[in-house]
């Protein structure tokens, strides 16, 4: 690729770091930013420290930065990524979904906003730390593949964005492993190199999405309503059923059992619980379904995830429309949660994927 100015979207992470680093050794222009997405108010800056937004991690970022002599600025968009991250994710667990705010992030912010961003200062591309690979197919469409290190292939979280996006962003960790980004960085001398990674929900320092949800809904949270079977014989009583997923086990508070959330029932104020069993589906409905890999065939044979972390199924993908698909499973799937993701793979390319309904 021929030189270019480079925006690098800069978390204060070690990829990121890496990713602007590897672009500066390549020749290319590059300008380094870190998103303000969040403000944690009176928090101390360790408890923001890791989460994309964070003061620590705005420092980092900085620090790297200049240790790679490239200019660096802070953009706010705390607006924007309440309206389009903060706000569906509270209505998501108010209509007893389980939503995924990184999908929603990653096409908004990084590959929306800051695309827009990159051509107001003349950049051709946003780079970031994802582990990703980007390719393009024979019909000059770019595709999505999966890292190199599969532990860390983060193609879950890019599964709906459009190609105009993905053909403006590169991905300079996706052929490294994890263990091989951290030589990188301490062969570049990045004061990152040895930092911890974050697991969490950026604008939910404390992990407790429970008391978050509480204070964001306020007098419009859901309130107390029945536990019950799957029979409907009333077992109990929730205090809220935003503060409960489908696959829970813990905070029932009932006897007997073991008992798992089973169902969300939100026009019912209900939460449904029943024996592991009843997790199990076969078949589920997918909705807003983004095809990547070219036009979307009637039917296809597809591995698919239901979730990042958890294992792959083989699967054949049916399409109802355009955006909607019927999804049936080789073996039944526990806990397979509406709201969150189900993203569709042959190989190491990634096809799409859609919503669980």
């Amino acid at each position: 690729m021929r030189k270019q100015r480079v925006l690098v979207a800069m978390s204060g992470g070690v990829d990121s770091a890496v990713a602007a680093a590897l672009l500066v050794e390549a020749g290319h222009e590059v300008i380094g930013v870190t998103m303000h997405l969040w403000d944690y108010g009176d928090a101390s800056e360790s408890a923001g420290s890791g989460r994309c937004c964070g003061p620590v991690d705005v420092r980092d970022a900085r620090r790297a930065a200049a240790a790679l002599g490239i200019r660096h600025y802070v953009l706010d968009f705390k607006a924007s990524f309440r309206d389009a991250v903060v706000g569906p994710f509270v209505e998501e667990y108010r209509s007893g979904r389980t939503p995924i705010p990184c999908v929603a992030c990653n096409r908004t912010m990084k590959f929306e906003a800051l695309v827009a961003r990159a051509a107001e200062v003349g950049a051709g591309f946003v780079a970031t730390g994802h582990y990703v690979r980007r390719r393009d197919g024979r019909d000059g469409r770019p595709r999505l593949l999966r890292a190199i290190d599969r532990r860390k292939d983060q193609t879950y979280f890019l599964f709906n964005l459009h190609p105009s996006q993905i053909a403006r962003a590169l991905f300079p960790v996706g052929g490294l492993t994890k263990e091989e980004v951290r030589a990188q960085a301490r062969a570049f001398g990045l004061p990152v190199a040895e930092k911890a990674e974050s697991q969490e929900i950026c604008f939910i320092p404390d992990g407790n999405t429970g008391s978050f949800l509480a204070r964001e809904l306020g007098s419009s949270a859901p309130g107390p309503g029945e536990i019950v079977d799957e029979a409907g014989d009333v077992l109990g009583e929730h205090a809220g059923i935003h503060r409960f997923t489908v696959g829970q086990r813990r905070g029932l508070g009932l006897s007997g059992g073991p008992w798992y959330v089973v169902q969300l029932d939100a026009a019912r104020n209900r939460v449904v619980v029943g024996p592991a069993p009843a997790l199990r589906r076969e078949t589920f409905k997918a909705v807003g379904v983004h095809w990547i890999a070219g036009r979307p065939p009637r039917t296809a044979r597809v591995s698919v995830k239901i979730r990042h972390a958890g294992p792959e199924a083989e699967a054949l993908l049916r399409f109802l429309s355009e955006e909607s698909a019927e999804v049936t499973l080789a073996a039944p799937a526990r806990a397979v949660a509406p709201g969150q993701a189900a993203v569709f793979y042959r190989g190491d390319l990634l096809l799409g994927g859609g919503w669980i309904a």
